[in-house]
């Protein structure tokens, strides 16, 4: 029977499986967990004084933050800026004991850089999806039908993937699903190596009249498997 946690696991994979999105599944995961944390900030939890208290303290990548001013929703921005402001003036003044006011700013400023409560968000839930898709493939047959269908996974999914299986399943098992993923990584890389290969021929005279086949996009699609596709566009 299938759980709540699973559901949107098992959506993203019927997705890419059934052909109706050529994609990392954790990649659409990735996507729908980022616009959900977005419209939830946005929304009424920005006046719930938990959530109030991590943005004030972790504030928001750059990324993030271009994403939400696209949404233009101004007054939860400026509430939200109002109260971070406050909390990076007492960062700018830096707390410290002995006096190194500079080097506690520094130190206090290069902690505030690297954190993003929605990027924190989204990783702590994206882990959990990823226990939850390594589960479904030990136990559940069907999934092992819809993984194997899989297009391919971007590289930086691929590895968290691998390496949480690789702590959770038992040597035997832990093989099989290794070599069932691997499997999939070779079969895309050899077919987007073929594509821009392609598409570069197509840049030679020789090749002006030959059809593009598959590869106008290959650079794109290139790009998407090693980097992943968060949709930072949206």
């Amino acid at each position: 029977m299938e759980q709540i946690y699973t559901i949107p696991v098992n959506e993203a994979f019927d997705k890419v499986s059934e052909g109706e999105e050529c994609a990392c599944p954790f990649c659409l995961l990735y996507k729908k967990l980022q616009n959900d944390e977005i419209d939830i900030i946005l929304g009424a939890s920005m006046m719930e004084p938990d959530i109030r208290i991590r943005t004030n303290e972790e504030g928001f990548c750059l990324s993030h933050y271009s994403m939400m001013l696209r949404r233009h929703r101004m007054l939860g921005m400026g509430l939200m800026a109002e109260s971070h402001l406050a909390e990076v003036e007492k960062r700018l003044d830096g707390p410290t004991l002995l006096g190194n006011k500079a080097q506690a700013a520094v130190s206090a400023l290069s902690e505030l850089e690297k954190s993003c409560y929605i990027c924190g968000r989204i990783n702590k839930n994206l882990d959990a999806m990823t226990a939850t898709a390594v589960y479904l493939w030990e136990s559940d047959f069907d999934f092992r039908k819809k993984f194997e269908k899989t297009p391919y996974f971007c590289l930086p999914h691929y590895r968290a993937m691998i390496e949480y299986a690789s702590k959770k399943m038992n040597k035997k098992l832990f093989r099989d699903f290794y070599d069932a993923a691997h499997g999939i990584q070779k079969e895309y890389i050899k077919t987007l190596k073929d594509d821009v290969s392609w598409f570069c021929k197509k840049f030679d005279y020789r090749y002006d009249k030959e059809p593009w086949y598959n590869s106008k996009d290959s650079v794109q699609r290139t790009v998407k498997f090693l980097s992943g596709d968060p949709a930072l566009d949206d």
